[in-house]
């Protein structure tokens, strides 16, 4: 038996989680969203990504990033390696397309934060 917090809502359902059989069973939730949840985390983990990347010539020196949507678990220490020596040219823009599709997850780093020209 497992337990964890549901963050889909503010509640904060308690779950619990029995995967010892051949069924993933739930309790504790309060909504659907609240099985779904645990059930991705038990089954296949994902989480959203956030880092920071260099900038050329812009008024800053470093660039906020994040994933546009949640990528697996286990793919989280290699998205980061693909930002490791990269350097952006400003002017960048919020919702800029950093790096696409990265590692083929359908995912892009997007930039959080607007970077002006020097």
């Amino acid at each position: 038996m497992k337990e964890m917090i549901c963050i889909c809502c503010p509640i904060g359902c308690r779950l619990q989680v029995d995967d010892s059989g051949s069924e993933i069973k739930v309790s504790g939730n309060q909504c659907k969203r609240g099985e779904r949840y645990a059930l991705e985390e038990i089954i296949a983990p994902k989480r959203l990504v956030t880092s920071i990347v260099r900038v050329r010539g812009g008024k800053e020196g470093m660039l906020s990033v994040k994933t546009s949507d949640r990528v697996p678990k286990g793919l989280i220490f290699q998205s980061l390696e693909t930002l490791k020596n990269l350097e952006v040219d400003a002017p960048v823009q919020i919702g800029d397309v950093i790096v696409k599709n990265v590692l083929n997850t359908g995912v892009d780093f997007i930039a959080t934060k607007n970077i002006s020209k020097r």
